[in-house]
């Protein structure tokens, strides 16, 4: 990881924060995070879920988390029936309740399937986290909490969103 990308998530200490208490009252209220992205952002949302519903650093209780990317034949069947842009959308209807929370993973903040599914995870009364890039795009408008990485280049970007992301992660283990 990029010493770069290393300091710009220090900058955004406050938001790491931010968005670690709003998980933390999701699950705290029985709720669950679902997560997506588009390639490379895909594998970050992911990442983050397998992380909480498996284990970071230690042991502890799995954390309910879903990749709504993460299923291709869901995907593939949203994306033949409904098109693309519906992918997250439809998942979010289907699996998402008032309490949840949404956190999407985007270079650009501007893909048409994140979008629809912020406005759809709005309209459900689920919170919406962004992790984007450069100035988030039509995205940053939609998400209640934000972590925005600065500059135009995918690559740091989405190591800032794995440095953000794994700082998350480190709230949840078990203080020895």
């Amino acid at each position: 990881m990029s010493h770069s990308a290393i300091k710009k998530t220090q900058d955004q200490a406050e938001s790491i924060a931010h968005i670690a208490e709003v998980i933390a009252g999701t699950f705290a209220n029985d709720g669950q995070l679902l997560t997506c992205g588009n390639g490379g952002s895909a594998a970050e949302a992911l990442h983050f879920s397998e992380e909480l519903i498996g284990r970071f650093k230690h042991d502890r209780p799995p954390l309910r988390s879903i990749c709504l990317n993460s299923d291709p034949t869901v995907m593939t069947c949203i994306a033949n029936d409904y098109g693309y842009q519906e992918v997250f959308a439809r998942q979010c209807r289907g699996l998402g309740r008032t309490g949840d929370s949404l956190a999407v993973f985007s270079t650009s903040g501007n893909s048409e399937n994140i979008i629809l599914a912020l406005k759809t995870a709005a309209e459900l009364e689920i919170n919406t986290i962004g992790f984007l890039g450069g100035d988030g795009g039509v995205a940053a408008s939609l998400c209640s909490t934000l972590f925005l990485a600065p500059g135009g280049d995918s690559a740091s970007i989405q190591e800032s969103h794995q440095a953000a992301l794994h700082a998350i992660c480190n709230c949840f283990e078990p203080t020895l």
